[in-house]
């Protein structure tokens, strides 16, 4: 196990306090942002009865592993900030790289099986009911939730088997795993070099699937006869598809960039990329594009207007 059991120092996006405290307001709003919009999903969905369906139950865990994805990172930086402190604890540490990589997987995982549902509701309508029945849905919901908890628990222990050497500085705002992995003594993470190779072909594997079930999904809309029906169809895919594109390109910017030892504005703007726009702007694309989510969310939230007449 690593030698720093007295913690790290995170470094952050500057020295200057006053540029901090700017970095950790603005983190601040985003992350309110992703607070309202992510339980206004999980509110709206749990309680109408007209979004019980698989797709909103698939929608609902989402907004959940959304909350968990920026509630591990975010909170700790804006706390650090405004104490100019940027100490973090070996274990939090552990469990921050944890938790953090649990959710990126368990995303993707969970818009794998987004894309499945709607593949199955567009290309086989008439099975719909039989293949997606609550058992499913709840096998799958558990999959994901593994799934998510494998690949965290693989890249956490691969990690934190190497020896550290040097100063304890992680240039980054929260501990992250490339950033941690400069601090190695020498190279002695072929474990965890092994480990990302394997997630990132389960990665490439999940991202062929959603893929495939697109090129279904498109070639089925196009041929439906009625307009509507096809414009119905697009509301429903389109918003998940754009979920699925702002996830894996946030995450791509992020694993393929160079990592320098002084962030940079591009470093600055693709960690928030990376960690703070997806879980903020899943929830408006949803709620923005799905008409029967803002009837939800109307009825859900105003059903006690009349009382107030």
């Amino acid at each position: 196990m690593a030698n720093f059991t007295s913690g790290f120092l995170l470094i952050g996006f500057s020295t200057k306090p006053e540029l901090e405290i700017f970095y950790a307001s603005l983190f601040f709003f985003l992350y309110l942002l992703a607070l309202a919009g992510n339980m206004l999903i999980i509110t709206t969905t749990s309680l109408d009865d007209s979004l019980q369906s698989p797709m909103y139950f698939f929608l609902k865990h989402l907004s959940l592993l959304d909350l968990c994805y920026i509630s591990v990172t975010v909170p700790r930086f804006i706390y650090n900030s405004f104490l100019q402190s940027g100490n973090i604890s070996f274990w939090e540490c552990v469990f921050q790289c944890f938790v953090f990589t649990l959710c990126a997987g368990a995303e993707l995982a969970m818009l794998t099986l987004m894309s499945y549902d709607r593949y199955v509701a567009i290309c086989l309508p008439l099975r719909y009911e039989i293949i997606m029945d609550i058992r499913t849905c709840v096998h799958g919901v558990i999959s994901v939730w593994v799934s998510g908890a494998i690949s965290g628990i693989m890249h956490t222990a691969a990690t934190f088997s190497i020896h550290f050497c040097g100063p304890r500085v992680i240039h980054q705002f929260f501990c992250d795993i490339p950033q941690i992995l400069k601090l190695s003594c020498s190279n002695d993470y072929v474990y965890e070099v092994g480990v990302t190779v394997f997630l990132v072909l389960v990665a490439f594997l999940c991202f062929t699937f959603i893929g495939f079930s697109y090129m279904h999904i498109f070639s089925s809309v196009l041929r439906m006869p009625s307009a509507e029906g096809r414009a119905k169809a697009f509301s429903t895919c389109l918003p998940h598809l754009a979920v699925v594109l702002l996830f894996l390109s946030t995450a791509s910017f992020e694993h393929f960039k160079s990592h320098s030892d002084s962030p940079t504005v591009s470093d600055i703007l693709f960690t928030i990329m990376y960690t703070v726009v997806p879980p903020t702007f899943n929830p408006m694309i949803y709620s923005l594009r799905n008409k029967a989510v803002k009837l939800a969310v109307r009825k859900v939230f105003l059903r006690n207007k009349p009382y107030l007449c």
